[in-house]
């Protein structure tokens, strides 16, 4: 073989005619090559290196973010178990928070903590489509080193959960205190502080979710137009979706508030609704029958025509009490016929209509077709247990039936265009029912004040305190609701210390429209009246029946 070294043809392809030889470098074996300077490191051309954080490290910069500081997460990700066990530790804890939001017994309703969720996805869609620009440019190696995180959608989540984690525990607290403590706040001057402080919380939850996703998204007018479509998403929510994770257990608070004593009977759960083509069917000829029958009132008479509503299936004791203030009217105040009875209980499909918003806004409408709208009466009866949002508690098992509202009612009774109302409301917190009641052409009595729980509404109870007393005792020996009212409140409220109700007197309430009291008081004379004609034979059946437990 030709010998290279030489001088020939190929020495000019030789590597010498290429300059001089590179020096050798060498590598001491076990250390590492050179670290770059700093000046390369710190290039602007470079992304920054991604760290790891620790579970600890994302909770306490998303803390931080609480009080507008910058995360310190450059470009990390959490990893999906992080992203997991993040979100259910700040949903458990608000979840926690939320319970003293209610007073007494809860229960926990799914439906409620999960109908907001939907807002969950629209709002990581919109973080999405704004932060994406920013995102590209990091991955391109365009943005300068320090300029913000560079996380991507899942820091961006985990950090906007847990910055305004904060100001929402403060928020449920404040809440809670008005639950626990409504006397604290019942002065103007309390009321006003409560809703700055309420406004002032609002507003900086919000004001961490925009400025964490600012620090994302980089771009003043996605950031505007992100933080516009996030305060829409989450009003719309508070809007439509008002159920909270807790509600007041109603049976627990039934059962707590039953009288005591060795001779009570045993609680009887009612059968739930068996539901079939035919039950469906009897219920529309059973309204059409019922509705056909009412009569029209007397030419120069006022008449009192009744309502009675009892939508909580779940306890008899609702059955029984309605089923007493239904005969009351026709047996005390001259209705015969003039009474319509709502009532959900598996045993009453077949005779009685179902106690349901839209069977109640029907009610009056077929009442008001028949009484005269101008001067006759309509007293309502609602019992049922009460919510301190002031909603009564509906239940008819498998049938879904929502709750009833005091605006709802009002709004059916403006729209029949009824002007003389009595309106009695046998439930806990029912005093809330006053406020959007009131006319001047009502008279309307509650079972407690907004603010506590009525007795009487257990398993093991007869009929509530409040019905009892108003209804089944003393209206049997007068004919005027403000008389039966004021002779019952002393005694509900020796029969709660007797029976050891232990958060305070319920303090029934009422009141009286200035153009309904004459109205009222022309209708006692006529009873009156014609209880005399009739010899007042009455009076040792109404003492007999008054005494009956």
């Amino acid at each position: 073989m030709k010998d290279l070294n030489a001088k020939s043809d190929w020495a000019d392809t030789l590597p010498s005619q290429w300059g001089p030889e590179p020096a050798k470098i060498e590598i001491p074996l076990g250390e590492g090559p050179p670290v770059p300077s700093t000046a390369v490191a710190s290039s602007g051309s470079l992304a920054q290196a991604p760290a790891r954080l620790s579970l600890w490290g994302w909770m306490r910069e998303g803390l931080r973010a609480a009080l507008f500081l910058r995360p310190r997460t450059a470009a990390a990700a959490p990893s999906p178990w992080q992203v997991l066990v993040l979100s259910l530790l700040g949903a458990a804890l608000l979840v926690g928070a939320a319970r003293f939001q209610v007073v007494g017994p809860a229960q926990f309703n799914l439906r409620g903590w999960l109908a907001p969720m939907w807002a969950s996805l629209v709002l990581l869609w919109l973080g999405w489509w704004a932060m994406a620009p920013a995102q590209r440019a990091a991955a391109e190696h365009s943005l300068p080193a320090g300029s913000g995180p560079l996380g991507g959608l899942a820091a961006w989540y985990v950090l906007s959960a847990w910055a305004p984690l904060a100001p929402l525990l403060l928020l449920y607290a404040l809440t809670g205190a008005l639950a626990y403590r409504p006397d604290l706040w019942a002065s103007d001057v309390a009321g006003m502080v409560f809703w700055v402080a309420y406004g002032v919380l609002t507003l900086w939850v919000l004001a961490t979710m925009v400025v964490v996703s600012a620090r994302f998204i980089r771009s003043r007018v996605r950031t505007s137009i992100f933080s516009v479509a996030m305060a829409t998403v989450i009003g719309v929510g508070m809007w439509l979706f008002q159920d909270q994770p807790w509600e007041p257990d109603h049976q627990a608070l039934a059962a707590a508030s039953a009288p005591s004593g060795d001779a009570a009977p045993a609680p009887q759960e009612p059968a739930p609704l068996a539901l079939s083509q035919a039950v469906f069917e009897n219920q529309q000829a059973l309204w059409e029958r019922q509705v056909q029958a009412l009569p029209a009132g007397r030419d120069g008479v006022v008449e009192v025509y009744g309502l009675v509503f009892a939508p909580y299936a779940s306890e008899n004791v609702f059955r029984r009490e309605s089923t007493m203030v239904s005969t009351l009217p026709q047996e005390r105040f001259d209705a015969q016929g003039r009474v319509l009875h709502l009532l959900n209980h598996a045993e009453t499909a077949d005779t009685h209509a179902w106690a349901t918003p839209q069977n109640l806004q029907r009610a009056i409408a077929a009442l008001a077709q028949r009484m005269d709208r101008d001067s006759d009466v309509l007293v309502i009866y609602m019992t049922s247990h009460g919510a301190r949002n002031h909603e009564l508690a509906a239940s008819h098992w498998p049938l879904e039936v929502p709750p009833v509202t005091p605006e709802m009612l009002r709004a059916m009774l403006d729209g029949a265009g009824i002007r003389h109302r009595v309106i009695a409301v046998s439930a806990c917190f029912s005093g809330g029912w006053i406020e959007p009641l009131a006319t001047d052409s009502s008279l309307i009595m509650t079972a407690a004040d907004a603010t506590h729980t009525s007795y009487g509404c257990g398993t093991r109870s007869e009929l509530t305190f409040f019905g009892r007393a108003v209804f089944h005792e003393q209206l049997r020996q007068t004919h005027s609701f403000t008389e039966a009212f004021a002779k019952a409140v002393p005694v509900i409220a020796q029969r709660e210390v007797e029976a050891g109700k232990q958060d305070g007197f319920s303090n029934p309430q009422i009141h009286v429209g200035a153009q309904i009291a004459p109205v009222l008081q022309a209708l006692e004379q006529r009873l009156q009246t014609a209880q005399a004609h009739q010899g007042g034979g009455a009076a040792p059946q109404v003492a007999a029946a008054a005494a009956k437990p």
